[in-house]
């Protein structure tokens, strides 16, 4: 389920996407909180790492490298908020496209499954204010529902093995 609207105040309202995933929310949260298994489930991401060490929390920094087109892109975000297992967020600290999000795991069914909502915004610098209006928000939709998909089937096959997802 995408939405993705115009505000009361003109502006192009964040992209929200939810997905129910038959696992709990700890393993949902571990999983996508890991840099080593971002590319297994999110759309067009070539590579993610941390950059630091030490455990991930507020102000841990990742850089992303992602398919935009035909060439790649490689940007850094911070995360401004980690509360496991129940949510996260980052910003964009560089590059002329610039995304911040945040994301929740919310229990249903006394914690055998969750509910994964992923919330995404852009912010343009430069050429990025023409791109993201025209390019970035359209593949950043179709991305999202990509990713969610199969996010749900790489941990929903991994709980049907019996393994961890983390």
């Amino acid at each position: 389920m995408i939405q993705s609207s115009r505000t009361r105040e003109g502006k192009v309202a964040p992209i929200v996407h939810s997905i129910e995933i038959s696992r709990s929310p700890e393993d949902v949260f571990a999983y996508v909180t890991d840099p080593t298994h971002s590319t297994e489930w999110q759309e067009n991401l070539v590579n993610m790492s941390e950059e630091g060490e030490g455990p991930v929390g507020v102000g841990s920094r990742m850089r992303a490298t992602r398919r935009v087109g035909r060439s790649e892109r490689t940007m850094t975000s911070e995360l401004t908020e980690y509360d496991p297992p129940k949510s996260f967020a980052f910003r964009g600290i560089d590059g002329s496209v610039r995304g911040h999000g945040k994301a929740t795991v919310e229990p249903l069914d006394d914690g055998a499954r969750s509910r994964f909502t992923f919330e995404l915004d852009f912010e343009g610098h430069g050429i990025g204010k023409l791109l993201v209006p025209l390019v970035v928000r359209r593949q950043a939709r179709t991305d999202v529902e990509k990713s969610h998909a199969k996010l749900k089937e790489q941990l929903e096959r991994a709980g049907a093995g019996g393994s961890s997802a983390g």
